[in-house]
Order: structure tokens, then C-alpha cells, then sequence
């Protein structure tokens, strides 16, 4: 992904202060912090786009991440964020977070200018969750970015789930659930925190992590993480009720 820009130049931006809520104890911007900055970008994009009454529900199909160059506290985050494919009813959106670091009596160093880059598969849907058309005022606004007009879908967390493995069960908390009563895109990523905390070599390089939300886990699910590990890489599998709720990959980063 790095390096792509939209056809028309244009990008909706966005700037955000690195808090410590935000980071792990080595000062690492957590996985689950960048995809709450990316839901509050997606928010304030489509407030300011003119088009949420058409338009005004969506929700994440995927999200990939690809951290460069790490961020950490303290600093702040720039973000750009445009549409890099659409079709009828969803949409890729990629979001590019860079960094300026600050210093202080924690983290006296210097450090180099973080890079993520993000791309999110948003679905288009009605009141009641199911996809529907994008307005075409709003697909006018996507399409001007990119050339990419018939956007499909192709899963890229394709591993084999192990038929039995190293399994661990995940306690949901009230604080997990958004206002649909669905388990927040965030908390997906928390989930994957708790795995990479002991492998901290799995981050020490420019990594991808993917998940892909194959159906929503509502509160009181007992959910169930399957894990797959190697030396460099991590699978997972989110189960609810033994079917897969989600899926989750962290590998090193392709060489593009």
C-alpha cells in the first residue's frame, strides 16, 4: 500500500495527540489506538462530506494495518485519509497516519517520523444492518478519488483454522460494545494486543496485521480465541459459539 495517493490529490485530514491511553509500556502506539483514531477520522470524514443523511451507516468488513515505521508517545499523529476503490455499496479506505514525536523525561530520544498505512473495507447499510446502495451523491464523492469502480470483495486471511489448537477463552466487558450493541472494531484489536505482548520480536520489523469481521459478536457471547503461531507470524480465529466470528493475521510486511 505504501506510496499510493488519490487520483484527485485530495485528502481529508485530521490530527490527533498521541495520549498515554494510547500506547503500550515500551511507548509503542497500540493496534487498538490506531484503529480508534481511524473510527474517529471515518466520523468526522463523513459529517464534514455533506452526504451522512444519505448515507449515514456503515460498518468494517476489514482493516489491515501496515506499521512502517513505529509511533510511540509522546507526539502527535497526522492523518489523510481518501477512498482507494468503491462499488455500488461498499468502499476501501485508506488512511495514512504519520508522526511527529516529542520528547520528555520518559521518552528523552529523538525517534524517526512513524508511518502506518491503513486500508478499511466499509460496507454501506440500512437502519436494520443490511447493505444497501450508496447514495449517489455519495458515490459522485468516493469515485473522485480513485478509478477503481467495481470493487470486490476477496478474503486475504486465508489460512486453514486448526482443527483444535491453542485455545484460550476472551471475557467481553461492557466497555467492548458501541451504540449497536456490537463488539467495537477496537476491541478486536485488543484482543490482538494480548497476543503480540509476549512476542514483542513479531513487532520489532514493519509488520501487516489483517482482521476480517465475518459476523458481529453481541454482549453475553462467550467467545473463544483459537491461536496458530510461528516464529514470525500469528494467526487467530475468534469463535462464538464454535463458529468464526473473525479472523486475524500478523506477518512481517510484504516487500512491494
Amino acid at each position: 500500500m505504501r506510496g499510493d495517493s488519490p487520483l484527485d490529490g485530495e485528502y481529508f485530514h485530521a490530527e490527533y495527540r498521541i495520549r498515554t491511553g494510547d500506547v503500550a509500556p515500551s511507548m509503542r502506539l497500540r493496534l487498538d489506538a490506531v484503529a480508534r483514531y481511524l473510527q474517529d477520522i471515518a466520523n468526522d470524514n463523513l459529517d464534514a462530506s455533506g452526504v451522512a443523511d444519505a448515507d449515514p451507516f456503515w460498518i468494517v468488513r476489514r482493516t489491515v494495518i501496515d506499521v512502517h515505521s513505529p509511533i510511540s508517545w509522546p507526539g502527535a499523529v497526522h492523518l489523510q485519509r481518501w477512498c482507494g476503490g468503491v462499488s455500488t455499496r461498499w468502499a476501501n479506505m485508506r488512511v495514512r497516519m504519520t508522526a511527529h514525536h516529542d520528547t520528555n523525561p520518559f521518552n528523552p530520544d529523538p525517534r524517526p517520523a512513524g508511518l502506518i498505512e491503513t486500508e478499511a473495507f466499509w460496507i454501506n447499510v440500512n437502519d436494520k444492518g443490511m447493505p444497501s446502495r450508496i447514495s449517489d451523491a455519495g458515490f459522485s464523492l468516493l469515485a473522485k478519488s480513485t478509478d477503481e469502480h467495481r470493487l470486490r470483495w476477496s478474503p486475504m486471511n486465508t489460512t486453514p483454522m486448526p482443527e483444535s489448537g491453542d485455545d484460550r477463552p476472551h471475557t467481553l466487558r461492557a466497555t467492548d460494545f458501541d451504540p449497536f450493541d456490537h463488539m467495537n472494531n477496537a476491541a478486536y484489536w485488543q484482543i490482538a494486543e494480548d497476543e503480540v505482548t509476549g512476542r514483542p520480536h513479531l513487532l520489532d520489523r514493519p509488520f501487516r496485521a489483517v482482521i476480517e469481521y465475518l459476523r458481529p459478536i453481541p454482549q453475553g457471547s462467550s467467545v473463544t480465541v483459537r491461536r496458530d503461531h510461528s516464529d514470525d507470524r500469528v494467526a487467530m480465529w475468534m469463535l462464538l459459539d464454535g463458529q468464526v466470528a473473525a479472523t486475524m493475521a500478523l506477518s512481517p510486511l510484504p516487500v512491494e
